[in-house]
């Protein structure tokens, strides 16, 4: 009688815990909860991806001068991150391809004129100093791209000035340590043009397409749209920013044309123009560097837009983008700390 007591007993609470045993998608694990196969390293291909068309398109309007300079910039990237690692006893993380990212960015910002030395030392500005002195990818406040080209624009300024800016269809395929002045035929950008109120004297088709002098990566604005639509496409970045960003510049530029040129026309030209569709679909929209809540994004791209547009006008510098972006980066603490949202059950700021 015991026996079959404690049997139905044992049977009852085996039944018992099976009804209440959880399935295995809801099984109580440690975080991390949410996995993805998404890595740096393949976040970072991805981008490249959408920038190499840009850069091949620099190419073939500069010269093979322009792409000696990727090679450079990318591969003094790579070599200072792992030096600098290796120094300060950290893992060499050269395989996430971080530093060929900010080496390929770097290149497409400078003229392809520059001396070949000009993207080594903007390498060390943008790795050693502003990288991983800070602690490596992810603690860095500023981008390491655009605030290598200030660095070397504030130093070198005769080198990165618009005037040193080679004519399109003017290949440079010489590898001179040092450009000779007779080697270039500068022309004159699209921005200085309209600094000056003048009316530029390529097309709007030209500047769509890319047929003007500038940067290496910045002057085709189709291959760069397309290439920032396909980082949108692929989840890597999301619309907020370059919206807000290139929407800002553009309202604001319609609404207060300047010269005798129509709005519209005017608009067109500072959109296309300089380096505002690399800087908002490829910079300002850096993971370390910019806001995390849409709200915060959307607000980032509107002050970017503000400050471009404001150095455009008033600044002495036909461009605004890189000084832009850095400001913006520097208030992305006080941006997230506004826009965050209120912790489920929290109480708002304040109460």
């Amino acid at each position: 009688m015991d026996n079959n007591v404690k049997n139905k007993a044992s049977a009852s609470q085996a039944e018992t815990k099976k009804k209440i045993e959880m399935p295995g998608f809801l099984t109580v694990a440690p975080s991390p909860h949410i996995k993805s196969h998404e890595t740096t390293s393949t976040v970072m291909l991805e981008v490249i991806i959408a920038l190499i068309p840009a850069f091949i398109w620099g190419v073939y309007i500069f010269g093979w001068r322009a792409l000696a300079l990727g090679i450079l910039s990318v591969g003094a990237c790579v070599i200072f991150e792992a030096l600098t690692q290796k120094i300060l006893h950290r893992p060499i993380t050269v395989k996430d391809f971080s530093a060929a990212v900010t080496g390929l960015l770097l290149a497409m910002n400078l003229p392809v004129s520059v001396p070949l030395w000009m993207p080594v030392i903007g390498a060390f500005i943008a790795i050693v100093v502003v990288k991983q002195l800070f602690g490596g990818i992810g603690k860095n406040f500023l981008n390491p791209a655009l605030a290598a080209r200030v660095f070397l624009f504030s130093a070198w300024a005769s080198n990165m000035s618009a005037t040193s800016y080679t004519a399109p269809g003017n290949r440079i395929n010489s590898l001179a340590w040092e450009m000779a002045e007779a080697d270039i035929v500068s022309s004159a950008t699209p921005l200085a043009a309209l600094k000056s109120g003048v009316l530029p004297q390529v097309g709007i088709t030209d500047m769509v397409i890319g047929n003007i002098g500038g940067c290496i990566g910045e002057v085709s604005a189709v291959l760069l749209a397309l290439g920032g639509l396909y980082l949108i496409i692929r989840h890597i970045i999301t619309w907020h920013i370059p919206v807000a960003y290139i929407g800002t510049v553009a309202l604001l530029t319609l609404v207060f044309a300047r010269g005798d040129m129509s709005s519209l026309s005017f608009m067109l030209y500072e959109v296309f123009a300089g380096g505002l569709m690399i800087g908002a679909f490829f910079m300002a929209t850096d993971y370390s560097t910019s806001p995390v809540t849409p709200r915060g994004r959307l607000l980032f791209g509107v002050g970017c837009g503000v400050i471009t547009v404001m150095i455009r006008y008033f600044g002495s510098y036909p461009e605004g983008v890189s000084f832009a972006i850095l400001i913006m980066n520097m208030l992305v603490w006080y941006i997230d700390k506004a826009t965050m949202p209120r912790r489920f059950g929290g109480k708002a700021n304040g109460k």
